[in-house]
């Protein structure tokens, strides 16, 4: 099968299509036909081994996992003989942490992972980016502990967190303001943000409305510039380990503290969170932002595209022409 091989940490370039064995598929495992998968922040950190920490979690000197990809789309090739949940001819979406391998033909993935059938009005191209952004954006919400009626504040509104973030939120009924550049304002007011705030005119810290819960989806600003807008008791949760890893030291001892704290929340292949997910696309209430579609082939630009940090939601990879 092909696939987008690295055998080394580096830039795009150090990716390549090759032809590789296709998986071989446990008893409890599910073998999917990619049609369509994405490039995104994960993938490019992986790939260049940055932060250095992740060369711990995919070998030293040289990579492991030599197949990235995390969200897929496309359609169940074989079951394993324990498999009841899935059938031969299911289109399902879903989402593969470590080892990854979404960036290829075919991928095989344990019938309890991040894994669900497809709403039917949907395309590959369409539901393959569902998942990673909004993964990340459902945990923070949730470990939160967003209600109806909260005040949100979610900065950087047009990444793939950031715009998962601000549906997701209004499905919940929080009150959202959200941070954008002023070429996007009308899009992310479409994302259905009740407030928005230009961040190239305005800083976002110093406004004056008090959040019960503030989301820096780009990992771009700080507790410390963020704590005044916070409520008595408020949350404060980043994409981003931050300076030093300030985020992580000030989640590790929140328990200790009463009053503003931070939160953290990496995510985790939930199939109940891939069952949700699936819910709120088949409603209407959540739809990825796709800016721009590569072919497989075209991986090495789709790379380069999304390290600019110009990309608006997500970015496609088609890797099998749609049957949808």
């Amino acid at each position: 099968m092909r696939a987008a091989v690295r055998t080394s940490y580096g830039p795009p370039e150090v990716v390549r299509i090759t032809e590789v064995a296709k998986p071989a598929l446990k008893d409890n495992q599910v073998l999917v036909k990619v049609h369509a998968t994405t490039v995104n922040r994960t993938d490019c950190g992986f790939r260049a081994g940055r932060p250095f920490f992740v060369r711990a979690l995919t070998g030293l000197p040289r990579p492991r996992v030599t197949v990235l990809g995390s969200e897929f789309a496309g359609e169940v090739e074989a079951v394993g003989s324990g498999v009841t949940s899935f059938q031969v001819g299911d289109r399902v979406f879903g989402f593969k942490g470590l080892p990854f391998g979404a960036h290829a033909d075919y991928l095989a993935i344990p019938e309890d992972g991040f894994l669900a059938t497809m709403p039917a009005q949907l395309s590959f191209e369409e539901a393959a980016p569902s998942t990673e952004g909004s993964h990340y954006a459902l945990s923070f919400i949730r470990k939160a502990k967003v209600r109806g009626g909260h005040d949100v504040l979610v900065n950087g509104a047009t990444g793939a967190i950031g715009s998962a973030a601000v549906q997701l939120l209004k499905h919940l009924g929080a009150n959202v303001t959200a941070t954008c550049g002023a070429e996007h304002l009308e899009l992310v007011k479409g994302l259905g943000a009740d407030r928005v705030i230009d961040y190239t005119v305005r800083d976002f810290t110093r406004d004056t409305q008090r959040y019960d819960v503030v989301l820096d989806a780009v990992g771009k600003s700080s507790f410390l510039r963020c704590r005044r807008l916070l409520k008595p008791g408020g949350v404060y949760l980043s994409s981003e380990f931050g300076p030093l890893a300030q985020n992580l030291v000030l989640a590790l001892v929140a328990p200790l503290r009463r009053g503003k704290k931070v939160m953290m929340n990496l995510g985790r292949d939930d199939p109940r969170m891939a069952s949700y997910l699936r819910e709120v696309l088949e409603s209407g209430a959540f739809r990825p932002l796709v800016d721009r579609r590569y072919r497989l082939e075209e991986i090495v630009e789709a790379y380069r595209y999304v390290e600019t940090g110009r990309k608006i939601g997500n970015v496609v990879v088609s890797v099998a022409p749609s049957k949808s």
